[in-house]
């Protein structure tokens, strides 16, 4: 398959460029050159794999400005927004380069048992052979290196297919790791649509496992196209972020706005519903929509700019619906609500929102936070915990007592107390329960998905007969 595919630029319509839309005979094609690749990978020295990652971190800094600004024009988020993403993959190459410094392995005490009496062993991690990822538009660069770093890191070769929305940046980036030292087809890059390429990957036999990044509908089916090998899943949220009377609502107000409204609310860990105690619940509303008013929202590439546009018209006419549909089941709009153009739709805070409509269970995707009240902090638990998702959830609370209650009992990968639930680490553990996903990321947990144990067992040299 020889056509092409156009990008363009959600905010002006611009095109951008155009990518290759590759099927299942180019992606065959590309996982037979990652097998090569493997090979190079696994012939080369942890010293200079950790030199080639360093070395890739630095080049993406040189060139900040060049990927900033491509990626704004591909996604439209804010060119404040793509340099910070720049700067964490970046940091996500600088991480797995330090990372291999650290032991790879375990010493095992075998003569602690009966029969390992004079034996000594260890375990050591080897690479799988050949990844296959799959990320998505919406933190298209970092999610990539999220895949990348790691799978090159402990040995293996990696097949990616970006998204279709922003495929040029992450075509650039790998450019960037090839200049950098990464060996000839060890980072081949399949571009074109997640039901062509993305499933041709996913199907190849050769490739040993899958990474995906992506929502839950198609991830949810990805085991069952994938035969026998290893998937490691990353899907969506619908984050629930807890308020208490005894927090610093000023502090909770200001990572609601942070958590709801970057990257205009498309982040699976998104703040999507605001769970407040009923006697706060009006100051912080007030806080919250003062600083919503005050943000400035447009053009992506203007400096001045805090929220972008949703990726597509289709994602803001969802948006739209989503909206009214919780308004007809009796929400009310307290800012926001309405869509300006093709793409731009206006930060939006509701409130009075109904916890038995469905679609507040559902993941909003965009510009929207819900806020709902409690009147006990078990009440408020119950409704964090009801939805099909469990990625990320926060407490804003200074008493102990909830603190330590809601991190043992809220359904999610990671609770995070006094922050937003947006906060991520990359080199935390992070991934979701329930139908947020399965495996981990965060570089030292992606390689050891990425990587498979052998166990070595020394028996006592006996003389030769």
């Amino acid at each position: 398959m020889s056509d092409k595919f156009t990008v363009r630029n959600p905010y002006s319509g611009e095109v951008v460029g155009s990518a290759s839309r590759n099927g299942t005979i180019e992606v065959n094609q590309g996982v037979e050159l990652a097998s090569a690749g493997a090979d190079a990978m696994q012939a080369t020295s942890l010293h200079d794999r950790r030199g080639m990652l360093a070395d890739a971190a630095r080049r993406l800094l040189q060139r900040r400005d060049e990927l900033s600004q491509l990626l704004t024009r591909e996604s439209g988020k804010t060119i404040r927004e793509t340099r910070a993403e720049v700067d964490r993959a970046a940091a996500i190459f600088e991480l797995a380069s330090a990372e291999l410094v650290a032991p790879l392995g375990d010493v095992l005490a075998l003569d602690a048992m009966p029969n390992g009496v004079g034996m000594i062993g260890y375990c050591m991690r080897q690479p799988r052979g050949i990844i296959g990822a799959i990320t998505p538009w919406n933190v298209p660069l970092a999610l990539a290196a999220h895949k990348i770093a790691p799978a090159l890191a402990v040995g293996n070769s990696i097949v990616l297919k970006p998204a279709e929305q922003t495929p040029l940046s992450s075509i650039l980036m790998c450019e960037i790791l090839a200049d950098a030292g990464v060996p000839a087809n060890a980072l081949v890059v399949c571009t074109g649509l997640g039901e062509e390429a993305g499933v041709a990957l996913v199907r190849h036999p050769k490739v040993a496992m899958i990474s995906f990044t992506g929502s839950r509908e198609v991830g949810i089916q990805m085991p069952a196209v994938a035969g026998f090998k290893k998937v490691s899943l990353e899907l969506g949220g619908n984050s629930p972020l807890l308020v208490t009377p005894s927090s610093n609502l000023a502090a909770a107000a200001n990572a609601i706005i942070r958590g709801a409204f970057a990257v205009a609310g498309q982040l699976c860990i998104s703040v999507q519903r605001v769970i407040a105690h009923r006697s706060i619940v009006s100051d912080l509303l007030d806080r919250v929509c003062t600083g919503v008013l005050n943000l400035v929202v447009g053009d992506p590439v203007s400096e001045t700019t805090d929220m972008g546009t949703l990726i597509s018209s289709e994602a803001c006419t969802r948006i739209e619906n989503l909206v009214n549909q919780l308004k007809r089941s009796g929400a009310g709009v307290l800012t926001g609500g309405r869509r300006e153009g093709e793409c731009i739709y206006l930060p939006t805070v509701l409130t009075s929102v109904n916890n038995n409509e469905p679609s507040v269970a559902q993941e909003a995707f965009g510009p929207v936070v819900m806020f709902l009240q409690y009147e006990h902090f078990e009440e408020a638990i119950a409704i964090a915990n009801g939805t099909e998702y469990g990625l990320n959830a926060a407490i804003w609370t200074n008493d102990y007592e909830e603190a330590m209650l809601g991190a043992r009992t809220l359904q999610a990968g990671t609770v995070i107390i006094n922050e937003s639930t947006a906060f991520r680490s990359d080199l935390m553990p992070y991934g979701g329960i329930k139908q947020s996903g399965m495996g981990r990321e965060g570089v030292r947990f992606a390689m050891e998905e990425m990587s498979v144990t052998k166990t070595i067992c020394f028996g006592k040299p006996l003389p030769a007969s």
